[in-house]
């Protein structure tokens, strides 16, 4: 990876920002924002200091971005007490300039925390103070600028019950009410969510979700959203049906919902049919959102097949996304694009 500088990725969304033309009257945010949700996907931000094509795009089809792993604690803060945010302010600085939201993603996770963390021996007393020091820290930094957070993630097992993680063996259960008020202190008037994959529609996980923010509401814990993932294949995708009357059971607490990560894998290389399907998979589970008032957003865990982490983790999976490794528009993109067109003609835009 080239390195970055917070003086080149200024100088590189300064210049991006007068080089970029404002999303086309049929992109996805445009036609997105007429049908009252936002349209958003993660950022690869090494690339988008590096690809320009890539940035047009971002710039063209989406209002709203989330970082990749810029934001991880990993990433922000490899050493206790040095924080690094060249990668989350190259993003922010990007997403200001082409009127895009941006949501923090994540400060409370069981995955890529730095080795000084995961192998010291912290009391409870000193991981709460650690804790609640980096969520005051990213989010004060970006408070009015980064509209919404991933507060926790991840933190129900496949069986619904709670998932033992570093946090919640060092910490005890409260450590995601903790967060959730913490995060609240920092930026009060910032959207706050949990974020989990494999609960979209019905069952035991879906259950488990609904379990643990009804208990956060019940408690008055300062929780706005849920996140639903949505990495799915198209053998194992819920029904959308499903996934409707989920979002509604939740929007009957009170809390809004997302879809934040959806990607559909394919065996490669991908056939016609494949990506036929793979389009009405998409347009389906973006119906289900539309249905829903209290669904905001629909977005994509990557823009292009080309950045995607699919390859990687499942070999010889891929072309998950809307974009192929050209950056060009696949069936999934135009299905997409139809259904908010339509969407659109009958919807009050959102600001």
């Amino acid at each position: 990876m080239r390195p970055c500088t917070l003086a080149t990725a200024a100088l590189f969304a300064a210049a991006l920002a007068t080089a970029l033309p404002a999303g086309a009257v049929d992109s996805l945010r445009n036609l997105a924002q007429s049908a009252g949700i936002r349209f958003g996907t993660a950022v690869n931000v090494e690339a988008l200091n590096t690809d320009a094509a890539y940035a047009r795009l971002l710039a063209r089809e989406f209002n709203l971005v989330t970082p990749e792993n810029a934001l991880k604690f990993s990433v922000v803060q490899p050493e206790r007490g040095r924080f690094d945010f060249t990668q989350a302010d190259a993003l922010v600085a990007f997403a200001e300039a082409h009127r895009m939201q941006v949501n923090g993603h994540v400060l409370v996770w069981d995955q890529q925390l730095p080795d000084w963390l995961t192998q010291g021996h912290f009391s409870p007393d000193e991981l709460k103070a650690i804790l609640h020091e980096h969520i005051r820290t990213l989010v004060t930094r970006y408070r009015g600028r980064v509209a919404s957070w991933d507060v926790a993630a991840e933190a129900v097992g496949e069986d619904g019950k709670p998932r033992e993680t570093f946090w919640s063996r060092g910490i005890g259960p409260d450590y995601l009410a903790l967060a959730f008020r913490w995060a609240h202190e920092a930026d009060p008037r910032a959207r706050l969510r949990y974020n989990d994959y494999g609960g979209e529609g019905a069952g035991a996980k879906s259950d488990g979700i609904y379990t643990l923010v009804a208990d956060l509401r019940v408690h008055r814990v300062p929780i706005d959203a849920v996140g639903l993932q949505m990495h799915v294949g198209l053998n194992d995708a819920p029904r959308p049906e499903d996934v409707r009357l989920n979002m509604k059971r939740l929007a009957a607490l009170g809390l809004e919902t997302d879809v934040t990560e959806m990607d559909v894998m394919l065996q490669l290389p991908a056939d016609r049919a494949d990506l036929k399907a793979q389009a009405g998979l998409y347009r389906a589970m973006l119906q289900a959102c539309l249905a829903v008032p209290l669904c905001r957003s629909f977005s994509t865990w990557g823009a292009t097949d080309h950045y995607s982490w699919i390859p990687e983790f499942f070999p010889g999976r891929g072309a998950a996304l809307l974009f192929d490794m050209d950056g060009h528009p696949k069936p999934a993109y135009y299905s997409v694009r139809r259904l908010l067109r339509r969407a659109a003609e009958s919807s009050p835009a959102i600001e």
